[in-house]
Parts: C-alpha cells; sequence; structure tokens
C-alpha cells in the first residue's frame, strides 16, 4: 500500500505585478530580473489571505478527485506565511470546505514545505492511520518581503497548490527528506521578539517591533541548491532502483531558472524534462511545486503511469524529493 495523487488544485491572485512595474518600486529592470531569474511577473495578494488562497486551490482539488470533503482524514497545510499565529491554517481550511472529521495543522519547511507535507501524509497513510488526506502549499510571500530591497522583492510571488492523496495500489514509490540547520543563517525570515515587561531596558533587546522580513544570502543558497537537488535527485532514484530514462518529467521548486538548467546539466537531463511556471509565478515557496503539478494536470501533461520526480529546497535549510508513478 502506498499513496496516490488523485487530484490537484491551485489559486493565485488576481494582482498581476509585472518586472516593468517593479522598476517604479525599487531600483532594477526587466532584464536584470529576468536574466538572473527567469522570472517576468509575479502575482502579489491584495485581499486575498494564505487560508483564503489554500481553501479555494482545496476545493478545486477536491473537485478534481471527485470526493466527498467528509472522506478527508488528514489536512496539512505548509506555509511560513499563515494569517496568525492560530488557529492554524489548516483548521481554516478544513472549516472552509467543510472536512469535519480531519485531523489539521500546519507544517513549516519553507519552500520544502509541500514535500514535507506529502511525506508526511504518506507516513500517515502508510501506518493506517488515515485513507484520503489533503496537503497544500500556501503563500503570502509579499508581506515579509522588503520592498526596498531588490535582491529579494522581485523574487517572489503569492499562491497556494493543493493535491489529494489517498491509499492507494501504485503512486509514491520513494522519497527523501532532509536539513542542515548549520546553513540556516544563509535564509531567514524573523519572526517576533520577545518585548515584555522583563526585558524593558536590557542592552541586548530592541524596543518596539522588528522589520521580519525575509533575509537572503543569494550566492550562498545558489551553491546549496545547484549541489543538494541533483544529490537528493540521484539518491531517489538510486533508493528506489529507477533509471534516469524513465523519468518523464522533473518538477523542481521554482526559484530560479539558472538553478533548474544547473540541476539538469548536473544531471545531463534534457531541460524539456524540467517544465516551468516561474516566468509567470515567481518564487511562491511551498506553493510551487502544487501549483505547476496543477497546471501539468489541467494541460493534459501528465497520463497513468508516468513516473515523475519533484524535488525542492528551501530555508532551513531543506531538501526534499519524491518519486511517483501518476
Amino acid at each position: 500500500m502506498t499513496t496516490k495523487i488523485i487530484g490537484t488544485g491551485s489559486f493565485l491572485p488576481e494582482n498581476i505585478v509585472t518586472n516593468e512595474k517593479l522598476t517604479t518600486i525599487v531600483e532594477t529592470s526587466d532584464e536584470w530580473i529576468s536574466s538572473r531569474t527567469g522570472i517576468k511577473e509575479r502575482r502579489i495578494v491584495c485581499r486575498e489571505t494564505t487560508s483564503g488562497m489554500a481553501s479555494e486551490a482545496a476545493k478545486r482539488a477536491i473537485e478534481d478527485a471527485k470526493i466527498d470533503p467528509a472522506e478527508i482524514d488528514l489536512i496539512i497545510m505548509a506555509t511560513f506565511t499563515p494569517d496568525r499565529s492560530m488557529p492554524c491554517g489548516a483548521c481554516d481550511v478544513q472549516k472552509e470546505i467543510g472536512a469535519a472529521k480531519a485531523t489539521a495543522f500546519d507544517l513549516n519547511a519553507a519552500c520544502s514545505g509541500f514535500l514535507f507535507a506529502l511525506n508526511t501524509a504518506h507516513a500517515y497513510i502508510s501506518a493506517g492511520l488515515c485513507r484520503t488526506a489533503l496537503v497544500m502549499g500556501a503563500e503570502t510571500l509579499s508581506k515579509v518581503l522588503d520592498w526596498t530591497d531588490r535582491g529579494t522583492c522581485v523574487l517572489f510571488g503569492d499562491g497556494a497548490g493543493a493535491a489529494v492523496v489517498q491509499a492507494s495500489d501504485t503512486g509514491i514509490i520513494s522519497m527523501v527528506t532532509g536539513a542542515d540547520g548549520t546553513k540556516g543563517d544563509v535564509l531567514t525570515c524573523d519572526g517576533r521578539r520577545v518585548i515584555n515587561p522583563l526585558t524593558a531596558g536590557l542592552d541586548d533587546v530592541e524596543s518596539g517591533a522588528d522589520e521580519a522580513y525575509i533575509k537572503m544570502n543569494g550566492q550562498e543558497v545558489f551553491k546549496f541548491a545547484v549541489k543538494k537537488v541533483p544529490e537528493s535527485i540521484e539518491e531517489l532514484l538510486e533508493k528506489s532502483r529507477t533509471a534516469i530514462e524513465d523519468v518523464k518529467y522533473f518538477i523542481l521548486h521554482q526559484a530560479n531558472k539558472r538553478i533548474i538548467h544547473s540541476v539538469a546539466k548536473r544531471l545531463k537531463v534534457s531541460e524539456e524534462k524540467f517544465p516551468m511556471n516561474l516566468d509567470s509565478c515567481g518564487n511562491t515557496s511551498a506553493a510551487s511545486i502544487p501549483i505547476l503539478l496543477d497546471e501539468m494536470n489541467r494541460k493534459g501533461l501528465l497520463n497513468p503511469g508516468d513516473k515523475i520526480v519533484m524535488s525542492g529546497f528551501g530555508g532551513g535549510l531543506t531538501w526534499g524529493a519524491v518519486i511517483l508513478e501518476w
């Protein structure tokens, strides 16, 4: 018994922010952004919320799976940009879709989050703790961006993706995940600082609210990604005894076209097997893989029996990969 994806869904905010628009906000250019990242535009929320986007993606995935929400036993939302600390976003989605009997919780592994959530759902199903699960990646990254920092604000977008998974005889073949906390400082986003009556006057505690923005050492993240992603894929293929030529698509976290091209080169695989949508979505963190997966599914690019690899990396530093039969 394994875990099979039986439905996908995604949601993107209405507002499109082009590279040209960003030139009116920060010192940059379309050529600078697109040549370095491959990004042309991204979606940015105005009234949408993280849980709201996740709920819409979930409804579309449930419709695609042709199931009743009451069948869902487990809901996991991967995010590091929830609307609030509690209740968790997964509980918001549970309420919105009417999955009354589901266990619901959030998970944070940054851009690797969807794969970690999928792995967790797979563990629940394999252990016999549930039969049907809803796995989501949803982010409102625009609220944690310093819009004066062209090194980060041009990279990210908002959105959500979801997948319904179910116990089956075919589906997930093998998974790998990992983390290296010693390198965590190269990609961070602070939370609220401790400010209380006991901290007043302490020299090492800032007064007032700290601006919790994404901070990134781009070169270090790039070096990590182009090394770790192909390594994890090779480990996955060896673990599952799968020949690389048997993989139809490699669906990677949509962070940067140069990273994706570098991974393809290191694996000696045609770039045609590495679909991309970052030109129109930007980096949507935990949402990027399920958004792209849903896009491919709805275009009819995935056929029963196809073997696909999904792989991502993110803050932590974390990484993960999965090979499955569609």
